[in-house]
């Protein structure tokens, strides 16, 4: 492994918990609840070993196609998050190599990723309800009473464990506002479902917002690992 990207990344990574400190000390929290995710996307497998030696042990990925490679490649003991939009044909490459699942927005998804589960693998998926912040329904995520009946359905099943809420700010709007309205569903989740407690929001540009309103994980990537190569 370079010892020049490790560096580079141990650098990026102090800046990025001095963040997670600042911004925990500021909510009156312990930096000890929130969980970085580091966002491996378009970096290669080398840069997860680098990650998992400086102890970053939670790593997220987007597109099935370049995770589950990866996923493969690595030998280092890591928590895999998938936390891209998820596709039910993906169901059942996802489910051989993801821990926690973060995007789970429909109930065909849910049928899909616990029937994936039940046959590939001998513990749950830890799954997260994707809460659609603001109804636009180019974007991903459930709306309104959907989120109650996506949790529920994730609950019933054996092969899932619901573990909470995700969200991505609208582009648009104030990350604040975005947050405070997450953390609204996620109280409701959580009475229905008191295990359902994890709250997976904020990312390079916005996590000091997500950890205010209560963010127990922050998914970063850019402010780790620099700017990302384009996409193929």
């Amino acid at each position: 492994m370079s010892d020049a990207r490790r560096d580079e990344i141990a650098g990026n990574l102090a800046a990025v918990r001095a963040r997670i400190d600042a911004a925990c000390a500021a909510a009156g929290r312990d930096p000890a609840d929130v969980t970085l995710i580091a966002v491996t996307k378009t970096y290669p497998a080398s840069d997860v070993a680098h990650l998992a030696a400086l102890g970053v042990t939670d790593v997220g990925e987007n597109r099935d196609q370049e995770a589950a490679p990866k996923a493969a490649a690595v030998t280092a003991p890591v928590r895999w998050h998938y936390i891209g939009q998820l596709q039910r044909n993906k169901a059942r490459s996802v489910a051989r190599y993801a821990d926690v699942v973060h995007s789970v927005d429909s109930e065909r998804l849910v049928e899909a990723l616990a029937t994936a589960a039940g046959r590939q693998r001998d513990t749950p998926i830890e799954a997260l309800v994707q809460v659609n912040l603001d109804g636009e329904p180019h974007r991903g995520g459930a709306v309104g009473a959907d989120v109650d009946r996506v949790a529920d359905a994730i609950a019933a099943r054996p092969e899932l464990t619901l573990r909470g809420v995700m969200a991505v700010a609208p582009q648009d709007w104030e990350p604040a506002a975005a947050f405070a309205r997450l953390a609204e569903v996620a109280a409701r989740m959580r009475a229905a479902h008191p295990g359902a407690d994890l709250v997976s929001a904020g990312m390079s540009g916005d996590l000091e917002a997500a950890i205010a309103h209560g963010a127990t994980h922050v998914r970063v990537g850019g402010a780790l690992l620099g700017m990302r190569a384009p996409l193929r």
